[in-house]
């Protein structure tokens, strides 16, 4: 007798999959689709992948993702909307590296631009408030940065040279998707708050 009747068959990748297809109840696919939003919030594009990948039937995956919709589920705006602030909360990214981000998970490029546009207006201040040093209070896009940059402050602060310490935030801010300017102004920010936490350590 085969080694593997003894054992025990473990079903192969490939049966499964082949096994999914003939199944034809689309409430087993649903039932599959609600499953895998269990553990966080999923883009259409992630469950529709997920299902399709796992062998389901197309025509049954879709009509998951239909009805998953239209009980609230499923739902491309709440999503990105979710990511963006789960970014700016916990791993702040620019507005560059959200724009690629979401594009991956299927995010169509009208929806972002109405993300983004909604995250600078939630973050806007009427008549643009001057800080203690007569600058405008930064927006969405440098509070990132800045809180980024705080986050790694003790490992820049080793860097004893300045111009090599606004460098390095520098490019750390830039490989998290922040545009130049941003790069700019936030580095010099953070050079100068170092300065003078110094200055002030110093007294």
């Amino acid at each position: 007798m085969p080694l593997g009747h003894v054992l025990g068959h473990k079903e192969t990748y490939r049966e499964r999959v082949t096994k999914r297809a003939a199944i034809d109840d689309p409430d087993v696919v649903l039932r599959a689709a609600a499953r895998y939003l269990e553990a966080r919030s999923r883009s259409v594009k992630e469950i529709r992948q997920h299902l399709i990948g796992a062998g389901y039937r197309a025509d049954l995956v879709e009509a998951a993702v239909a009805r998953l919709t239209d009980l609230g589920m499923l739902d491309d705006g709440a999503f990105a909307r979710a990511w963006v602030q789960s970014r700016d909360r916990a791993r702040p990214r620019g507005e560059q590296a959200l724009r690629r981000e979401l594009s991956l998970k299927g995010i169509d490029r009208d929806l972002l631009a109405t993300v983004l546009a909604e995250r600078a207006v939630e973050h806007e201040i009427e008549g643009v408030e001057l800080d203690a040093d007569g600058y405008a209070e930064p927006g969405p896009e440098m509070r990132a940065a800045d809180k980024l940059l705080a986050r790694r402050a003790s490992t820049l602060a080793r860097i004893s040279d300045p111009r090599q310490r606004r460098q390095r935030a520098y490019a750390l801010l830039a490989r998290n998707g922040f545009d130049s300017e941003v790069c700019r102004d936030a580095s010099v920010r953070f050079l100068a708050a170092g300065d003078a936490d110094a200055v002030a350590d110093g007294e």
